[in-house]
C-alpha cells in the first residue's frame, strides 16, 4: 500500500464515527431495532459492535507496534453482540468507539514506514500487519453506517 493509499484510509478511518452518528441522526426507537433480513443485526446492535471491535482493533495496534511479532487474539463478535446486553444504552458505546479511534488516529498518522510493515500472527486469520488493520478498520465504521441506513428503511411505523 503507498502513502497515498493509507492517508486516504487514515482519513476514512478518523471520519467513522462521523458517518455513525450521521447515520443515526433523528433514528427512532422502531428503527433503532429494525433488521435489514433476519439474522443480521439491528442498528442497536451495530452500535455496541463498533465499540467492541474498536476498543479491540486499538489493542491490536498497538501490539503490532510496540511487541515483536504479537499473537492477536480473534473473538467471537456475535457472541458479544447476543451476551453483553444489547439492549443496553447506546451512549456509553458511541463513546468508546469515539475515544478508541480519536486515541488510535495521532498514532497512525506518526507511523514510519518499517512500522507500516510490523506483523504479527492473527489467530483466526494468520500473518497481519499494520497495514492489514488500517485496510480493514480505515472502511469498517462506513460499512456499518451503510447497514444502519438499510435497516432504518425496513422499520415499520
Amino acid at each position: 500500500m503507498n502513502e497515498a493509499a493509507r492517508e486516504a484510509l487514515i482519513d476514512q478511518y478518523e471520519d467513522g464515527y462521523w458517518a455513525i452518528t450521521a447515520a443515526l441522526e433523528g433514528i427512532t426507537g422502531a428503527e433503532l431495532e429494525a433488521r435489514e433480513a433476519p439474522g443480521e443485526w439491528s442498528p442497536r446492535e451495530i452500535v455496541h459492535h463498533l465499540a467492541d471491535s474498536e476498543m479491540t482493533a486499538a489493542i491490536r495496534l498497538r501490539l503490532l507496534i510496540a511487541q515483536d511479532a504479537p499473537t492477536l487474539l480473534g473473538y467471537d463478535q456475535e457472541a458479544f453482540v447476543d451476551r453483553l446486553f444489547p439492549e443496553r444504552p447506546l451512549e456509553p458505546s458511541l463513546a468508546a468507539f469515539a475515544a478508541a479511534r480519536t486515541a488510535t488516529a495521532p498514532i497512525l498518522r506518526r507511523l514510519s514506514e518499517e512500522q507500516w510493515r510490523r506483523a504479527g500472527t492473527h489467530s483466526e486469520s494468520g500473518p497481519y500487519t499494520v497495514e492489514d488493520w488500517l485496510g480493514i478498520y480505515g472502511g469498517h465504521a462506513h460499512d456499518h453506517a451503510d447497514q444502519i441506513r438499510r435497516a432504518r428503511a425496513t422499520a415499520v411505523g
